[in-house]
């Protein structure tokens, strides 16, 4: 079965990490536990400088496409339910230069959940790109997207 979380998630580093720590083996929803799952991680840089946490984007993302490529090509399944590193970095993305608060954190989980779900366009042509890189890219213009509009919302709403 395809999204049967595979054992290997607790044994291998690499499919630890790309299932989100293990956020990614819950049965319902996994994107969204992945998403939650990203929120610490983000309390603990959201005071970086805006360069600092632009390298973190960078560098997860590529680090992303490498989990992502190796921990589908092992399980034999592309872009598995579970494997929820690209979350992590899309939440990442929209949260970049957001102001400090929960509210803020809440905004920016709702945005990027609905973009990840809904997948406008171009979400859902690039989610047709195989391999590491595509599992990572839709998330990424996910967050991109739920960037700009979090950044609309900071500066024209609230």
């Amino acid at each position: 079965m395809a999204n049967k979380v595979p054992k290997s998630v607790w044994r291998n580093p690499i499919h630890f990490l790309a299932f989100g720590l293990g956020s990614g083996t819950v049965d319902k929803a996994p994107g969204t536990f992945g998403t939650l799952a990203a929120i610490p991680a983000y309390l603990l840089m959201q005071n970086w400088t805006d360069q600092n946490y632009l390298i973190m984007l960078v560098v997860t993302f590529a680090f992303g496409v490498y989990l992502c490529d190796k921990t589908s090509k092992d399980l034999g399944v592309h872009d598995h339910p579970g494997i929820v590193w690209d979350e992590f970095v899309g939440y990442w993305i929209t949260m970049w230069m957001a102001p400090a608060g929960w509210s803020y954190i809440i905004i920016g989980f709702i945005l990027f959940r609905v973009f990840d779900i809904l997948k406008p366009w171009p979400i859902s042509w690039i989610e047709k790109v195989h391999g590491g890189i595509g599992i990572m890219l839709d998330d990424i213009v996910a967050g991109l997207m739920s960037f700009v509009v979090l950044q609309i919302l900071v500066h024209f709403v609230f």
